[in-house]
């Protein structure tokens, strides 16, 4: 730096001084706010795991019931029919 008068050149260095401090803190501002984004992030992903959680026992229990159901349901759906042709035979027997 070649300067001639004292004062530019402390202007100068208080420039370059308050420039740095100013990065500085630009710098401590963007981690805090990356680790308050991770932390919402992490938080999220966290509760997100709980969910899927949640669902795949919901999931295991319904699939546990429909197995325990599903022979009766079978054998529902047998009488079921079996009382259809029963009236169907005597809807048409009683139309002769």
């Amino acid at each position: 730096l070649d300067t001639t008068d004292g004062a530019s050149a402390i202007y100068l260095f208080m420039t370059v001084f308050l420039l740095t401090w100013i990065g500085m803190g630009c710098w401590i501002v963007c981690f805090w706010w990356m680790h308050r984004i991770s932390s919402k992030q992490e938080a999220m992903l966290k509760e997100l795991h709980d969910v899927t959680g949640r669902i795949e026992r919901i999931s295991e229990a319904e699939h546990d019931l429909i197995k325990q159901v599903h022979p009766a349901v079978s054998d529902i759906k047998e009488r079921v029919e079996n009382v259809q042709d029963a009236i169907a035979s005597d809807s048409s027997a009683g139309k002769k």
